[in-house]
């Protein structure tokens, strides 16, 4: 079966290291506010250093915009696309057909979680629905469709009475 649009196989686990640490970031963010540029400042610039040598200073103050949501959106959005679109060892028609429907089942839930969201929540508790709403469908599409192939494969294991 001809797969161009996969990943190779091992972009799963690096899928998995990018996704890990930037939900963890994107929810510390969202819900405690941190600013990982000034942490970074301040690790780094906290002690001054002598006068005339070259620093990452200036790299560092291109404003006081907090980045850490958008570097966190980023991370998450790049590991879920790399968990979810990596091939299998193997990749056979089966496994394309389960990919497809796990997709298609997946846009469904994303956006009847969409029109629920808009029917009963506003103002923040819409917004925050919306944020996580934007990983739903990979979301959503990595758990069917590793629970489709979990099936399928009690299915091909299990002995004829």
């Amino acid at each position: 079966m001809k797969t161009k649009w996969l990943f190779p196989h091992r972009f799963r686990f690096i899928g998995w290291i990018i996704f890990i640490p930037s939900a963890i970031l994107g929810l510390a963010a969202m819900y405690y506010e941190l600013d990982i540029i000034s942490l970074i400042k301040e690790l780094l610039f906290n002690a001054k250093p002598p006068t005339g040598t070259l620093t990452l200073e200036g790299f560092f103050s291109a404003g006081s915009q907090n980045m850490t949501d958008e570097i966190a959106g980023v991370g998450t959005i790049v590991g879920l696309l790399f968990i979810a679109f990596s091939r299998e060892k193997v990749e056979d028609e089966m496994i394309g057909q389960l990919r497809l429907e796990a997709l298609q089942w997946s846009v469904y839930a994303n956006y009847i979680i969409l029109a629920i969201a808009i029917l009963t929540l506003y103002d923040n508790a819409f917004f925050n629905v919306m944020v996580y709403n934007m990983f739903t469908v990979l979301v959503v599409f990595i758990i069917r469709f590793r629970w489709l192939i979990f099936g399928t494969t009690i299915l091909r294991y299990e002995k004829p009475a």
